[in-house]
């Protein structure tokens, strides 16, 4: 099967696999499950950015140096865009940084989230891309990093966008519409990225500086609201689970070189 159809199938798949599951959890309304999937989000996550993207990105025979800059690079690059629009992923139905305080607020914090988000998607398009460019292995396991990370996403996009006052049908084509943009995302990356061969290790720094800014800066800090011994082994135990995904499904898929 030639590249661009796995791509977009792998992008097209994992874009309706989270819409549709994070859909059945918000509307089941059990928000107690969010902090589950977001423990499992980071280990995957952190899973593939330190144990595949980078160390494929050295295999490739990049510059250490060079990819060490690209991932301290990527790391301000991802902070600088989450200030310019707001790129601030709640996984609560109250979320202060969207406005959110239990009211309508006319559309306003449904706007910014889905700017942000249809950037982001797009984003992650243009990894999933570079990733199976390199190797089918690698493509799976971003693939599935980016699901895990955009399940409990999309379920606190779907409550902000209800808390803006949108109805549930429009929420739930709003965020099939954000979704887009990552198929948006993997044909531009797949014909851009084509071209410039040598270019793939600092991409991969730059898209391991992603996962890891989303871990780190976005999801963990959620965490310690819950800090609770019994919370806390859960929470490790679901990371140890999302690492450990990572692994069995490059495991199971082999070594594609």
């Amino acid at each position: 099967m030639p590249t661009l159809a796995i791509i977009l199938i792998a992008t097209a798949a994992g874009s309706l696999l989270s819409l549709l599951l994070a859909a059945i959890l918000a509307l089941s309304a059990k928000p107690n499950w969010v902090p589950v999937l977001v423990s499992y989000a980071i280990g995957a996550l952190l899973g593939a950015s330190l144990l595949e993207v980078l160390p494929e990105a050295v295999q490739m025979g990049g510059d250490i140096n060079v990819i060490a800059q690209s991932l301290l690079g990527g790391i301000l690059l991802f902070f600088l865009l989450e200030k310019l629009v707001l790129w601030r992923h709640c996984h609560d139905e109250v979320c202060e940084a969207h406005g959110g305080h239990g009211h309508h607020d006319h559309g306003r914090s449904g706007l910014m989230i889905t700017v942000g988000d249809t950037f982001h998607n797009f984003v992650d398009g243009i990894i999933i891309a570079g990733a199976f460019l390199v190797d089918f292995r690698l493509g799976m396991v971003t693939t599935l990093a980016i699901i895990a990370h955009e399940i409990p996403q999309e379920i606190g996009d779907f409550l902000i966008l209800l808390h803006s006052g949108y109805t549930r049908t429009q929420a739930l084509l709003l965020n099939f519409l954000t979704g887009v943009a990552t198929l948006i995302g993997a044909l531009v990356g797949y014909y851009a990225l084509s071209m410039m061969g040598g270019f793939m290790p600092v991409l991969l720094g730059v898209a391991a500086a992603s996962m890891l800014y989303v871990a780190l800066s976005d999801l963990i800090p959620g965490l310690h609201k819950r800090a609770e011994i019994r919370s806390t082994l859960q929470q490790l135990l679901l990371i140890g689970l999302g690492i450990g995904s990572v692994g069995l499904v490059g495991f199971f898929i082999g070594d594609g070189h």
